[in-house]
C-alpha cells in the first residue's frame, strides 16, 4: 500500500518512524519549513525522512493545483496526517482510494482546532486524549476511528502533557494501522452538539489577569511555560514572565491579609513571591524580567526591590 504522509512535530516524527520501521511504502512526506520565530524543541520529520531517502516536500500550501497534481502522480492508497498544520482540500482527500486519516490531540468532538494540549490545561481539564479520524473539509469533524484517553495530572505542563499525548498517539496508531490497511477501520460519526472548537494560541494570550482565581492563573502558567512563550504580567512598566507557580491550595500555607488582586502579599525565602488574586493567592516560584535571566522569584524580588504591597498588572 502506498502512503502519503503529512506530518510535523514529535507526533509526526513518531508515527512516521513507526511506518518506516514497518517497511511501509511511503511515496511522499509532506511537512513544514520551521518557523524562525518559533522555538523548535521537537524532532524534525524532514530530517528523519531525508535520512531514509524518502521524498520530502514543504509546500507553502498543499492545496495548489500543482501540488495536488504531484500527489496524484504518486498514486497513494491512503493519506495520513500527523500534526500537519494546514487543512487538506476536498480535491486532495479524494485522491486515495482509502481516503485521508488524521491523528488529533484531543478526545473529539471536544477541542477541535489548534493547540488542544495548551487549551485543556488553560481550562483546567483532568483528562484529554488522542483521536484517529477520517478527514473531511471541516477541521477535525470527520468520523472517528479510535480514541485513547490520557489523564492530566495537577503538575502537568504543556511539555509533559505533550509527551504523554505523543506516546498515546503512536500507540493508538500502531494498534489501528492494520485495520486502516485492510480498509476495515470503523466509522463513528461525531455528535456536532458536543463539539467545541479552539483557535491557535498567540504569545499575547499569556497575559495574566489577576482578577481571576489563583487556580485559573496557575493553569495558564503551566499551559504556556517553557518551551512555550510564557505567562506574563507587568510591574512598574516592565514585562515580567512567570514560568512556575502554584495556587495557594497546593503547596503554600502562608496566609496574609486580603488585598487587591495583583498585590504582593509576601516574599517567602526559598519559596517565592505570594500574590493575591481574585480568589486565593498565587505563589510565583520562577520568574524573569523580559531580556534578563530567569531566576527564583524570591531572589528576583530581593534584587529588584519588589516588596510587600507592590502591584502587578497594568
Amino acid at each position: 500500500m502506498k502512503l502519503a504522509v503529512f506530518a510535523y512535530h514529535d507526533v509526526g516524527y513518531e508515527c512516521l518512524r513507526f511506518l518506516i520501521e514497518q517497511s511501509e511504502e511511503i511515496v511522499a512526506v509532506v511537512t513544514h519549513e520551521d518557523d524562525p520565530d518559533e522555538e523548535i524543541w521537537f524532532r524534525s520529520v524532514s530530517d528523519l525522512a531525508r535520512a531514509r531517502h524518502l521524498p520530502v516536500y514543504t509546500p507553502g500550501s498543499p492545496n495548489t493545483p500543482e501540488f495536488v497534481g504531484l500527489i496524484r502522480g504518486s498514486a497513494p492508497d491512503l493519506i495520513l496526517s500527523f500534526y500537519y498544520r494546514r487543512l487538506l482540500s476536498k480535491e486532495l482527500l479524494s485522491l486515495p482510494r482509502l481516503g485521508g486519516v488524521n491523528l488529533h490531540g484531543s478526545l473529539l468532538p471536544r477541542y477541535r482546532g489548534r493547540s488542544p494540549v495548551n487549551w485543556v490545561l488553560v481550562n483546567g481539564e483532568t483528562e484529554t486524549g488522542v483521536t484517529l479520524h477520517y478527514m473531511v473539509e471541516q477541521a477535525d469533524a470527520g468520523d472517528i476511528i479510535a480514541q485513547r484517553r490520557v489523564p492530566i495530572d495537577i503538575g502537568d505542563t504543556a511539555l509533559t502533557l505533550f509527551h504523554k499525548v505523543t506516546a498515546a498517539g503512536r500507540e493508538l496508531f500502531e494498534e489501528t494501522f492494520p485495520l486502516l490497511k485492510a480498509g476495515a477501520a470503523p466509522r463513528i460519526p461525531q455528535d456536532p452538539r458536543l463539539a467545541t472548537t479552539f483557535r491557535g494560541r498567540r504569545p499575547e494570550d499569556g497575559r495574566v489577569t489577576w482578577d481571576e482565581p489563583a487556580t485559573a492563573i496557575y493553569n495558564l502558567v503551566r499551559a504556556v511555560t517553557h518551551p512555550y512563550p510564557g505567562a506574563f504580567t507587568w510591574i512598574n512598566g516592565h514585562k515580567l514572565f512567570i514560568w512556575q507557580a502554584a495556587a495557594d491550595s497546593q503547596r503554600t500555607t502562608v496566609h496574609c491579609q486580603s488585598s487587591l488582586p495583583g498585590t504582593v502579599q509576601a516574599v517567602v525565602p526559598g519559596s517565592g513571591v505570594l500574590v493575591s488574586t481574585g480568589d486565593g493567592s498565587l505563589l510565583v516560584s520562577r520568574a524573569q524580567f523580559e531580556g534578563e535571566k530567569e531566576m527564583a522569584a524570591d531572589e528576583l524580588a530581593e534584587r529588584q526591590g519588589i516588596a510587600v504591597g507592590a502591584k502587578l498588572g497594568e
